[in-house]
Formats: structure tokens, sequence, C-alpha cells
């Protein structure tokens, strides 16, 4: 769904949309797997040069591989945004720094004539997933001495903790001998 600055120059645009799974791509390791319903609003500020503001509730179900045992991890997503965009600037050095204000530092930007909702979706999708996914609390992982998971299999492998900090000590001759 795009929102062009022609159509927000009139007027305040409300949606209420539904994108079914598979829909938004995402990330390789990311999935939808239930509809993800969204609501809010878009518009275009008024004494801007050209800033948008979208604002809005989304909820979704997703799915990622757990960061432990690599089987499907499944994650709720319930959360609202309010977000401004404004149209990105072309410098004439293409490697030119730009010092941002610190009120700037929550804006993102925007090029062409309009927004895309589809990305500010997968944007804050991807920002409200939780840094480790996993299945369930108490997952046990992989075993990292035959690989199995250990949550469907209980390995006899004996894992010894080696500390190996003090080794390049073991090679040094004292000069009493």
């Amino acid at each position: 769904m795009f929102f062009s600055i022609r159509d927000l120059e009139l007027k305040k645009v409300y949606f209420d949309v539904t994108f079914a799974s598979g829909e938004i791509d995402y990330l390789d390791r990311l999935r939808q797997i239930a509809p993800l319903e969204t609501q809010g609003s878009v518009e275009l500020l008024a004494h801007t040069l050209g800033e948008i503001r979208v604002r809005g509730h989304l909820k979704t179900l997703m799915e990622a591989d757990c960061d432990r045992c690599l089987e499907p991890a499944r994650v709720p997503v319930d959360t609202d945004y309010d977000l401004f965009y404004r149209p990105a600037v072309a410098s004439t050095h293409a490697a030119e720094e730009v010092a941002l204000d610190p009120g700037e530092v929550e804006i993102a930007f925007y090029q062409g004539d309009g927004i895309d909702l589809t990305e500010v979706l997968r944007e804050q999708i991807v920002l409200s997933m939780p840094m480790q996914r996993v299945c369930r609390e108490d997952c046990r992982g992989i075993c990292p001495m035959c690989g199995q998971n250990r949550n469907l299999v209980d390995c006899a492998c004996e894992i010894r903790k080696v500390d190996d900090r003090w080794a390049a000590l073991k090679t040094l001759q004292t000069k009493g001998n």
C-alpha cells in the first residue's frame, strides 16, 4: 500500500489493512506465519517541507529459528508505532557527512513521491523481534559434542570445561631449571 504526497496534501489517510502470510518479505530466517493486521493513519504535517507522520498498531505472529536448538520459535508481535519521515535531500558529495540535530535522530527519510506501508511494517516487525529468539524458555539447545537436539535426545556426552587461559604458562621454563 503506497501513500503519495499528492493524496496526503489533500487529507489525512486512515488505513485498516491485513497482509496475508508471506505477502511481506523479511530476512531469511524470519517468517510471518499469521496474517499481519494493522490500522492507523498517515498524514502530511502542516508547515513542513514534506514531513510525513505514520501512526498505527500492528499485530502478527512471526517464526524464526531458535537460537539454541534451531527448531522453529514462534514470536508474537503486538506493537504501536509513531514514525516521522522526511524527504531525503540529495547531497552534491556522496561521501559528505551531515550533522543531525538531537531531535532528528528519531526521523527516517523517504525518497520519491511517497511512502510504502509494507516497508514501514517490515522495519517495525524486525525492530520488535527479541534479540534472542528461543522456542521455549527452558530450551536445552544442541549438544556441542554430538550435535543432537538435547530437547529431543538425552545424549551421553560428557562436556568438560577447559580453562586454557594458563596454557601458555606451561611452556615457560623457570630460570632455576
